[in-house]
């Protein structure tokens, strides 16, 4: 079985569809913080424990708050991820960390997940490459 990633959302008062696409890219979201309180942007919060993975919207923050969660998140050794509150920009920024989709076969993520290869994905969920020319070039 997998294990579920836990993660720490931080910018928009509200995430739309955002936890379902998160939940099919098995990553849970641990806590939400909107970023507006005055405090965040002060000081540099400590971030819950076991939380692997920091994900900031940043249409909704300004850059300390941002700064703030990076360098926390970096005290830390945890991973960050930066996009757009849109469900499209997630899934891209996802795909770019190397967080592909739920595996139909079951695979666990360590199995994928190996050093100098984080980009690479299981075979069900990599892109399918062109083979030869395509019927409408023949």
């Amino acid at each position: 079985m997998t294990q579920q990633v836990s993660a720490l959302v931080v910018g928009a008062d509200r995430l739309g569809n955002i936890p379902d696409l998160l939940k099919g890219h098995n990553i849970a979201i641990r806590h939400h913080i909107s970023g507006r309180e005055p405090a965040h942007q002060k000081k540099t919060p400590q971030l819950p424990s076991g939380t692997d993975l920091v994900i900031l919207l940043t249409d909704f923050l300004g850059h300390n708050v941002m700064k703030t969660f990076r360098t926390a998140a970096q005290r830390a050794g945890v991973r960050v991820m930066a996009c757009r509150r849109s469900v499209c920009s997630v899934k891209q920024a996802l795909d770019q960390c190397g967080y592909c989709e739920v595996c139909p076969l079951g695979m666990a993520r360590s199995d994928r997940a190996v050093p100098g290869l984080a980009m690479r994905r299981c075979k069900p969920c990599r892109p399918r490459r062109a083979r030869g020319p395509t019927p409408h070039q023949a």
